[in-house]
């Protein structure tokens, strides 16, 4: 069978539906084709579901303050795993829903299912299928990198995010390799919600944090609720009762093992290689950072396939630049906008703007406020951490920050904005503010910066060379499409 048709996009998640949004503007002619479940990486197995664990976890934590609050009983609470983890089936299947109604159920014969091959830069085969398109959309995603012998000589007791939540019921005990955002979140919400919790982590960072003050601040917070060792690759083997890990002169028996090292792009098998296609050392071919476009090809990729951070925000304009440009031939381009990441652990830990690598330390006043003394913190007994900002000497323009304390999801797109409009600390201290809220730290920490401004008198320097020919609030310029 032979179609033909204007443009194909191969994945369905969120970065291939925001493309599909975008062709349906300019044409009918277009195929979808997707291998695997549907539903998106978000819905099935990333974001949501990791969220409803968290929530449940943080509900069940609670009651080690009960008795501080004159409430009564928490001795007697216990949680049923398989009843939690049924619960986030139910809820990650009605998000999953909510995501086909509104895209891939709307669709009859413009959904292929299969995997795609490349034929040549004009032609895929999906199966025993030929469809010829004048233009490609690559939007397959990325899955868990789990090395090959782990997975050959443990079997199922490795776990993925792809997995864990098919569990039937929770492990007694867990080793949780890699502790980045996902390692992390996960590994804190099985420990709250019962599961003996242990992590290990290569690097020497938690939550990929930068900022030295705010990583060293969020170990001695996590590891206050369970064991972390940092600095040395994990190695595992079997034992008695279940599998050895051990890192950094530790070692500890578990019943299961989730890996959480890394994500890879689902490019295998798409025969990049075979049309000419560049790609470097990871197979995640050479593209233009503003086209998306993959050499001078017709074809495009989008979201986790190009190998950058998972974000769902990135991955659906990412999405809607690469449809559009695969109709039309005049391209957009894709602008970053402020960088932002937030990590669902408890307290929350965030980094924004610039990343503090990139900071000309002889330029840049920092500012620092703990959020122990803060009013609603303190109300909510959720006091820990420290906020960390910084600011531009010469010009008092707010650069980003990282933080790690609670509920720094809001102080971080709070932050955000404002580095977004190029704001200085001046301009955001006249934002309003109210009382009590999480916030007032945030408004602290700004005056804690005003105060070590040496002059707030714009001058040239440092900054213009990280953003060259961008005024004043041209940095907060949306992408075109």
């Amino acid at each position: 069978m032979s179609d033909r048709v204007d443009v194909a996009v191969i994945g369905a998640g969120h970065a291939g539906l925001n493309a599909v949004k975008e062709i349906r503007r300019v044409t009918d002619s277009y195929l979808l084709v997707n291998g695997g479940s549907l539903g998106t990486t978000c819905a099935r197995v990333g974001c949501m579901p990791s969220k409803v664990a968290i929530h449940l976890g943080d509900i069940y934590a609670m009651r080690k303050h009960f008795q501080r609050y004159g409430i009564g009983g928490a001795e007697s609470l216990r949680v049923d795993g398989a009843t939690a983890l049924e619960h986030i089936r139910d809820l990650r299947d009605t998000f999953v829903d909510l995501v086909l109604a509104n895209t891939t159920d709307e669709m009859e014969d413009e959904l292929v299912d299969g995997h795609a091959r490349f034929i040549d830069p004009h032609t895929i085969e999906v199966g025993d299928r030929t469809i010829r398109a004048r233009a490609f959309v690559i939007a397959t995603g990325a899955s868990s990198l789990v090395p090959t012998e782990w997975r050959e000589s443990f079997g199922d007791t490795i776990l993925t995010v792809e997995d864990l939540f098919e569990l039937e019921s929770l492990p007694k005990s867990l080793a949780v390799i890699g502790l980045g955002p996902i390692g992390l979140e996960l590994g804190q919400a099985l420990r709250r919600l019962g599961v003996d919790v242990v992590g290990f982590e290569s690097g020497t960072t938690l939550a990929r944090l930068q900022d030295p003050i705010i990583n060293q601040a969020a170990v001695e917070i996590v590891r206050r609720e369970f064991p972390i060792w940092l600095g040395a690759p994990a190695q595992i083997e079997r034992a008695e009762g279940g599998v050895r890990v051990s890192a950094a002169g530790q070692e500890h028996v578990v019943e299961k093992v989730l890996v959480a090292i890394g994500r890879r792009p689902n490019l295998a098998g798409l025969g990049l290689e075979g049309i000419g296609c560049l790609v470097d050392e990871r197979g995640v071919p050479l593209y233009d950072s503003r086209t998306l476009q993959i050499g001078r090809l017709p074809i495009f990729i989008a979201g986790d396939a190009t190998g950058g951070i998972a974000n769902l925000q990135i991955a659906a304009e990412q999405g809607r630049i690469a449809g559009y440009n695969a109709c039309h031939e005049t391209h957009r381009h894709y602008e970053r906008r402020t960088p932002m990441a937030i990590v669902f652990s408890d307290p929350n830990i965030a980094y924004v703007g610039v990343p503090w690598s990139e900071l000309d330390q002889s330029q840049v006043v920092f500012g620092q406020q703990r959020f122990g003394p803060v009013g609603r913190a303190l109300i909510l007994g959720q006091n820990r951490g420290l906020l960390h900002l910084y600011a531009d000497r010469r010009t008092g323009v707010v650069l980003g920050g990282a933080m790690v304390g609670p509920r720094c999801e809001h102080l971080a797109h709070l932050l955000s904005w404002g580095v977004q409009q190029r704001m200085t600390v001046k301009e955001m201290l006249r934002m309003p503010f109210y009382h009590p809220v999480i916030e007032e730290a945030l408004q602290d920490c700004l005056h804690v910066l005003e105060k070590k401004l040496d002059s707030p008198a714009p001058k040239p320097g440092w900054l213009e060379r990280l953003f060259p020919g961008r005024g004043r609030g041209a940095a907060g310029a949306e992408a075109s499409a």
